[in-house]
């Protein structure tokens, strides 16, 4: 085992112990978890250098050690989650910059890394969206940027594990809809972006992009209903982004995306903003 890989296994374990008595514990879990992770980033980041792949690694395994805790306790998965992953890139911004590229690494590493994460996805999905959009205000990059990039990532550690792309998809969705109403950012900018995002890793992966992106319209409509937004707006913000991603990829993509979405959805009739029609 190298110095590197000792020192990530080693601030893996203290968090997870360190998270597992804050959960079992009286006091807030989700900010319990931040102050953790935070200063647990700070830091490995500062021990294994500020190199791109060893800074990923090293966030993703404090992600990890924080679902652990939570999946050995057994309760309060979300709020773990959710306290986490701001924690983490809270942290990481106080060393470093906080880009697309590591926020999609650190992300796919934390999916895949988590031996139990496949029967939890939809809880896992939602809340590191959540926690990655609230943190959005503490970090210089943008809203749009970090909900894409959450998004290829989620996607990403999701095939890594075999488990439903589509409950991911759903649930990332919802996720950046809660917590940009909970930030008074722009609530379809978030959901068109994260769809963007969903579709690129889905098809960077080999996934089904139609159940993909049927999947995240669901989630668009179900999240809208519960910040007030319109489930139409949402729903056809969701899948103009989905159609405008998939254009980027081949014409018969954009097709596929927009045979699967310019239906009724829920009782929500779908609506793809031109030009990205079929």
């Amino acid at each position: 085992m190298t110095n590197e890989t000792q020192v990530i296994e080693t601030q893996k374990a203290e968090v997870k112990n360190a998270v597992a008595r804050v959960i079992e514990g009286t006091g807030d879990t989700v900010t319990g978890t931040i102050d953790i992770t935070k200063n647990a980033t700070v830091t490995a980041i500062r021990s294994v250098g500020e190199v791109g792949e060893s800074t990923a690694k090293a966030s993703a395994n404090i992600l990890i050690g924080a679902i652990e805790a939570a999946n050995d306790v057994g309760k309060e998965l979300g709020k773990t989650v959710m306290g986490a992953v701001i924690g983490v890139i809270q942290g990481t911004a106080q060393v470093t910059a906080v880009s697309i590229v590591s926020l999609i690494d650190v992300v796919r590493l934390s999916i895949a890394g988590t031996k139990t994460v496949g029967q939890d996805i939809g809880t896992v999905a939602m809340e590191t969206m959540h926690g990655a959009t609230v943190a959005t205000k503490d970090i210089s990059l943008s809203l749009q940027d970090t909900v894409f990039s959450v998004a290829q990532g989620l996607i990403a550690g999701t095939r890594n594990v075999g488990a439903d792309i589509g409950l991911t998809a759903k649930s990332a969705v919802q996720g950046s809809i809660i917590g940009a109403s909970e930030i008074g950012g722009d609530v379809i900018l978030a959901a068109s972006s994260t769809a963007r995002g969903l579709l690129k890793g889905t098809a960077e992966t080999g996934g089904d992009v139609a159940k993909v992106a049927v999947s995240a319209v669901e989630g668009a409509i179900e999240a809208a209903k519960s910040v007030g937004v319109k489930a139409e707006d949402a729903a056809s913000a969701v899948a103009t982004g989905l159609v405008e991603a998939a254009g980027e990829i081949s014409e018969t993509t954009a097709n596929t995306v927009a045979s699967a979405v310019e239906t009724t959805i829920d009782g929500v009739k779908v609506v793809v903003k031109a030009p990205f029609k079929k």
